[in-house]
């Protein structure tokens, strides 16, 4: 089967299926696009939600292999760092990296259409909105689509399930007769809401522009992220059962006091929050792991559909990024050899997105309890003058994550948890608040990296 005459179908026009079109068709496949939804640059799918996401490197360095990101980046909002409001309003700054690394706040729906449009622009590409997936036929592969006329049935030469965490294409590879498919959908206590902060009357913003901002209250928290118009975007996550929870917040007069309480700097920023709390419907947080992604070495699963994560990374659309990016680099290397091009994107991926699946759970906690807490912001601040004093010696969890797309996830989360308990030492030191400085800290901190022997292991990709 020569380059030219395979035929693809990705199924999802999400970022992750649109990106993942372009670099396929790129190299000389025939590929064909089917989305559920309506086409989003010509009718609001999104019902009002701007849905901001955090782009990082693995992600700017899968949209620069198909020269867009500048353009992406005109759009696009850096962050430098988070800004923690506390009960009185007081604020906390947290640099993310060092110098100018940022993450940039990005419309979710403006980098879906740029993705879109760019795909669509390809001479081998087809373009197919309000197909709604009905069935699959793994073994040719096939996919019936229901649109708004009639049934069709598509065949192709392999397919790719791009279509999120509720993966239609993963759910019937669910159902393949005598296949051993592990699965797991797991939801985590916390729910989510947008709310908006606009800009101020003469248009500027009313918060620091290049900041994340984050209200962090240990069971629940509020985030913010910058828009181009002067507004932002704001998350509020909080249990949806429980004593403080959206369940138990059904009462004006209760949400009202709420927003007092726990916002009291941010409730007279906010549109309408009251009545905005009480009309808006909660979107559940989901993980998603299964097992395995490629069924007959002609389907597979990409971005969320074969990894959904819960958003306290801000890593969700920067992970499935990197997963076009290394099927990029397979496709290369392996030409049409697909059956080894799918076999080594699992092998490579799998460890790498559960990983950080991991991380982004356990992060909840850190921004919504710990990131306010003055303990933990010393730490940082070690850890920050120690990776100073040794660059190659100790690169911070959040840095290998966020800014080290050569480090693989699986290698953040290792050396992250072994820095965690060298860091549970010097934080236990007596008087460590007024000792910090000391030179026998950073000695120690040294001894103990030294004993550890830990070495960060580089990613294959370029």
């Amino acid at each position: 089967m020569s380059q030219k005459a395979i035929k693809i179908t990705v199924v999802g026009a999400g970022p992750v299926g649109a990106l993942l079109t372009v670099i396929l068709a790129r190299h000389g496949y025939q590929v064909d696009l089917f989305e559920s939804r309506e086409d989003s640059r010509h009718n609001d799918i999104y019902q009002g939600k701007s849905i901001n996401i955090a782009l990082s490197d693995r992600g700017w360095l899968a949209l620069e292999s198909v020269g867009i990101a500048d353009e992406v980046k005109r759009e696009a909002i850096p962050m430098y760092h988070r800004v923690m409001h506390d009960l009185e309003g007081n604020l906390t700054r947290q640099a993310y990296g060092k110098g100018k690394q940022a993450i940039w706040s990005v419309s979710r729906a403006k980098i879906n259409e740029l993705l879109v449009s760019l795909a669509e622009k390809e001479d081998k590409v087809s373009l197919h909105f309000s197909c709604h997936v009905i069935d699959v036929d793994f073994d040719q592969p096939a996919i019936t689509f229901k649109t708004k006329q009639d049934k069709i049935k598509h065949n192709s030469d392999l397919l790719f399930g791009a279509d999120g965490a509720f993966s239609k294409v993963r759910r019937k590879m669910q159902e393949i007769p005598n296949k051993r498919i592990s699965y797991s959908l797991d939801y985590m206590p916390q729910s989510y809401i947008e709310l908006t902060i606009p800009p101020a009357a003469d248009g500027s913003y009313q918060l620091e522009k290049q900041a994340l901002h984050i209200w962090p209250r240990k069971d629940f928290m509020l985030i913010a992220l910058p828009n181009p118009d002067g507004s932002f975007t704001c998350t509020l996550f909080m249990n949806q059962k429980g004593d403080i929870s959206f369940d138990a917040l059904t009462q004006r007069s209760a949400v009202e006091a709420f927003f007092q309480r726990y916002f009291s700097d941010a409730i007279n920023l906010i549109n309408n929050p009251i009545d905005e709390f009480i009309s808006r419907k909660t979107t559940p947080l989901s993980l998603v792991h299964i097992d395995p992604w490629v069924v007959n070495n002609n389907v597979s699963l990409i971005g969320d559909a074969a990894h959904a994560m819960v958003p306290f990374y801000g890593q969700g659309m920067n992970c499935g990024f990197e997963d076009c990016r290394l099927l990029r680099e397979l496709v290369s290397k392996h030409n049409d050899n697909w059956s080894e091009i799918l076999s080594q994107y699992q092998t490579q991926r799998k460890p790498n997105c559960d990983a950080i699946i991991e991380l982004a759970k356990r992060n909840f906690f850190e921004m919504s309890e710990l990131s306010g807490n003055s303990s933990f912001q010393l730490c940082k601040k070690i850890e920050a003058n120690f990776n100073e004093r040794y660059p190659k010696l100790w690169v911070p969890l959040y840095t290998m994550v966020t800014f080290s797309p050569d480090i693989p996830y699986s290698e953040a989360l290792r050396i992250g948890d072994i820095q965690k308990e060298i860091m549970a030492e010097i934080m236990a030191l007596p008087n460590i608040e007024n000792r910090w400085l000391d030179e026998d800290i950073y000695e120690m901190l040294y001894t103990l990296t030294i004993n550890r022997n830990f070495k960060v292991k580089k990613n294959e990709l370029s």
